[in-house]
């Protein structure tokens, strides 16, 4: 194999292929990346045997073949390389090595034989659709703050993906929770979309999505089966496993009830939670909420450290409340608003809390109370 690339091509595809793969393997195939060139196109193809990704790009390509060679390595030497240079892959077989040029740079890296690179196994997928990528970006991004970390509880460190019925009709929809904090995002139902199997997308492979998803432009060619799930664009394939579990039924914990109406600039609130939380030492502090009419007082009280309270001006009608949450909930969730008003909806002091943006109704976040 001999080729001959534009670096900045190159570190792109590299980007996405060490990202994949995990710094430490007992398994030393599994750090390295597959290159293959053939016609006027190489491929770089890394897996972690849960997530596998595809990156292909132009290149001269002088003479076909494929090796693999250390993803970390090769990554960090392209993104030392100056800007615009052009850098020659050569593989020597016989002596197992890999000649990397650009310039006056000559580096020489011990591969590994390409029939060891495990492939994995394509899936017959149920169902196939297309979405733009901005659409995907919103239903991932606004949902993925509330995976969980909880590796006992696996089934909810990834994001739910499957297809529901909202008050507006079919919608494809994102659910992510963690026990303490819920999100629903939902979006309008692509074509083909109604027969997708509902899925738990693992939080790397949600991480690795978003690489795909910056281009406005793009479309995304979605595979969902019971095992597997897909998402490509003309260069770039990412597969991955999805997470064997049940998701909970996410709609018995979302309140419908919640009658008392708090609307407060989103933005300023974030600042207010934020600025109060700073007198905690511990980012999990309760932040309180004391509602009266048209009246919001933010406060802290922080036994070891002191004490912070601030006012603002808001639009609520209903009885005085007294509400405590986590600040980093709070500030997480306050995150997500794109719009100038975020919406509380609140019952009691002990329970759930709804939170909208603005009337809008395809995103819903749902956190829990904490004593104060």
């Amino acid at each position: 194999m001999k080729l001959s690339m534009e670096r900045g091509a190159l570190l792109r595809a590299m980007n996405r292929a060490q990202s994949v793969v995990e710094r430490r393997n007992t398994i030393p195939i599994l750090g390295n990346v597959l290159i293959e060139a053939e016609g006027d196109q190489v491929s770089f193809r890394a897996t972690d045997l849960d997530i596998e990704v595809i990156d292909k790009a132009r290149a001269m390509v002088i003479h076909a073949g494929a090796t693999t060679v250390s993803a970390h390595t090769l990554h960090e030497i392209v993104r030392k390389l100056p800007d615009g240079a052009m850098v020659e892959l050569s593989d020597d077989a016989s002596a197992g090595r890999l000649e990397v040029r650009a310039g006056r740079s000559h580096f020489s890296l011990q591969t590994l034989p390409r029939e060891d690179f495990p492939i994995m196994a394509s899936a017959e997928y149920d169902c196939d659709f297309s979405c733009p990528a901005p659409v995907l970006r919103r239903l991932f991004d606004k949902a993925k703050f509330a995976i969980s970390t909880e590796e006992t509880r696996y089934y909810l460190n990834g994001v739910y993906m499957h297809a529901a019925t909202a008050t507006d009709g079919p919608v494809l929809r994102c659910v992510a929770t963690d026990g303490h904090r819920l999100a629903r995002i939902d979006a309008a139902l692509p074509e083909g979309a109604e027969r997708i199997p509902g899925v738990i997308v693992p939080r790397k492979t949600v991480g690795e999505l978003r690489k795909l998803l910056d281009d406005d432009e793009a479309i995304i060619a979605v595979s969902v089966s019971e095992t597997k799930v897909r998402f490509a664009t003309p260069e770039v394939t990412l597969t991955s496993k999805v997470i064997d579990g049940t998701f909970p039924d996410y709609s018995r914990v979302i309140p419908t009830n919640n009658t008392r109406r708090l609307e407060v600039d989103a933005a300023e609130f974030a600042q207010a939670v934020d600025r109060v939380a700073t007198v905690s030492s511990e980012r999990s502090r309760a932040v309180k909420m004391a509602l009266d009419e048209d009246r919001l007082v933010l406060s802290v009280n922080a036994p070891d450290s002191g004490a912070a309270d601030e006012e603002l001006a808001v639009a609520y009608a209903d009885e005085r409340l007294e509400i405590g949450f986590n600040a980093k909930y709070l500030l997480e969730i306050a995150g997500q608003v794109d719009r100038e008003n975020a919406v509380f909806l609140f019952n009691s002091s002990g329970d759930p809390t709804v939170m909208r943006e603005g009337n809008d109704e395809s995103a819903v976040y749902v956190v829990m109370p904490m004593r104060v």
